[in-house]
């Protein structure tokens, strides 16, 4: 089978991983850089050419788009499906979990637990938005902020009010969520590959960061997840229409909250901290879906 994968840089942790193991299980790899590669629609002949050359023969892609590329990243990878080439990722589902807002409300009418977020549009009523989490301490976020950027944690009602003053004031979306004090500046992403999750993590902060991610210093540790989280993460990915995920969530006193899904999840921090191999996961999930 030749597989390819969508990655802007070869040498990244997870694209090489991938690579070895569809090799390892007998695959022809290549890697392509979605940017490099000119579309053409014309009638019932969709075609792709990579740096002048057309794209043929290929049974299966794996959608690694960057958040800064993902409007001409899924592009390519919607080109790629009307060329009948399974994507391990729904080029539909990638532009779904990418739209924080959007997916927040997907898990809500699912029923799945969040943490109470609030967003209005650039709302002068900054005291009243606070209140309606349950005031400070409360997060705020950027809808496109990634990897913890764009990311606060305010003490106080009056820091709060100040930072999203600040950003409405640079007509910034972000929105207001309650913080769970119990997660204690910890999370659990659970790595979910064709409706099972097969690693799990607990990301721990570094001292005096409450932001758990591992770019950020943040450490990682196996965890075997409740039922509940394992039932929470699976039905996140679902309803998200995602084969491929990494569902971040908090530990509260009522069950798992979910805080968001990632359609492009990392493999180095959770392979090291779990010692699993994801990406032989992720191979094998293909060959059950290519004919």
């Amino acid at each position: 089978m030749k597989i390819v994968i969508l990655s802007r840089n070869p040498k990244l942790y997870s694209t090489k991983r991938l690579v070895e193991a569809g090799e390892k299980r007998g695959h022809e790899m290549q890697v392509i850089d979605h940017l490099k590669c000119d579309i053409i629609m014309e009638k019932r002949k969709p075609q792709i050419y990579y740096k002048g050359e057309k794209l043929t023969g290929i049974d299966a892609i794996i959608p690694r788009i960057g958040a800064s590329v993902t409007f001409y990243g899924t592009a390519v990878v919607r080109q790629f499906e009307m060329m009948k080439v399974f994507s391990a990722t729904e080029s539909q589902a990638l532009i779904r979990s990418r739209d924080k807002l959007r997916s927040l409300q997907i898990l809500s009418r699912a029923g799945l637990g969040l943490p109470k977020t609030v967003f209005t549009n650039y709302s002068k009523d900054t005291s009243n938005v606070i209140d309606l989490v349950g005031g400070a301490p409360c997060i705020i976020k950027l809808l496109e902020g990634t990897q913890g950027v764009g990311v606060v944690l305010a003490d106080t009602k009056n820091a709060a009010e100040s930072v999203l003053e600040a950003f409405h004031g640079l007509k910034a979306r972000a929105i207001v969520q309650e913080y769970i004090q119990e997660s204690a500046g910890s999370d659990i992403r659970a790595f979910v590959v064709d409706g099972v999750v097969v690693g799990a993590m607990k990301r721990t902060a570094k001292k005096g960061e409450f932001r758990s991610n591992l770019h950020r210093g943040g450490t990682g540790s196996i965890i075997e997840l409740t039922e509940d989280e394992e039932n929470a993460a699976l039905k996140a990915a679902r309803v998200l229409g995602l084969g491929i995920a990494g569902v971040d969530m908090l530990q509260s006193s009522s069950g798992p909250k979910i805080m968001e899904v990632n359609s492009s999840p990392g493999l180095e921090g959770i392979e090291k901290s779990t010692g699993k191999d994801i990406a032989n996961s992720i191979i094998r999930y293909i060959e059950r879906h290519v004919d």
